[in-house]
């Protein structure tokens, strides 16, 4: 059985050494022997314009950066006037994505996500998540198990001309009804300030 061992690891450190000769070889070509180089191809084109017209574009409305942040500094300071001060207030599009975050000083780390969630799910169905809370119901599958969504008190739609476009979540009071009290008050700010 050693012998076997021995002769296995000599066929082996041999078939090594003459892959490596062979390369050494190979690479010892001199470049006026190796093939020349292909032709250079024409250039790719990578993008296209597109025509801006309306079957082609989507025109989209969104929250301002100015607007975000007076919103969520609205939200957490009605919740610190409540002494909430353990919260995060999430500002999202109707994508998800966050245009703004505020997390209050003794806030949690889990409070961002849940504030995040909420606002994304009041967003996307523009509907507060306390209504959108109690149409989930039963044992099966449900909208509740959409990825990226909290149904639970918090969140709150904001729109422009009835279509939703965004939304303000609250994450960390020991009540849903306080958080979404805190989210409202930050569309509220934003509705106030358009008229």
């Amino acid at each position: 059985m050693k012998k076997s061992k021995k002769m296995i690891a000599a066929a082996a450190a041999g078939a090594l050494l003459l892959t490596g000769g062979v390369t050494a070889v190979a690479n010892a070509v001199s470049p006026a022997a190796a093939p020349a180089a292909a032709p250079a191809a024409a250039p790719v084109k990578v993008a296209a314009d597109v025509l801006p017209a309306p079957e082609n574009v989507v025109a989209q409305n969104r929250i301002s950066v100015g607007a975000s942040s007076k919103a969520v500094n609205a939200a957490l300071a009605k919740c610190q006037a409540d002494k909430l001060p353990f919260v995060t207030v999430a500002l999202v599009d109707r994508f998800g994505t966050v245009q703004a975050l505020l997390r209050g000083d003794n806030a949690a780390e889990h409070t961002i996500e849940a504030a995040k969630q909420k606002a994304y799910t009041a967003a996307a169905f523009g509907a507060p998540t306390s209504e959108l809370a109690k149409r989930v119901n039963g044992n099966g599958p449900s909208i509740a198990d959409l990825p990226g969504t909290l149904f639970l008190p918090g969140g709150v739609p904001l729109k422009v001309n009835g279509v939703s476009v965004a939304g303000i979540g609250v994450g960390g009071a020991p009540d849903g009804a306080l958080d979404e009290a805190c989210a409202t008050a930050g569309a509220d700010a934003l509705a106030a300030a358009a008229k």
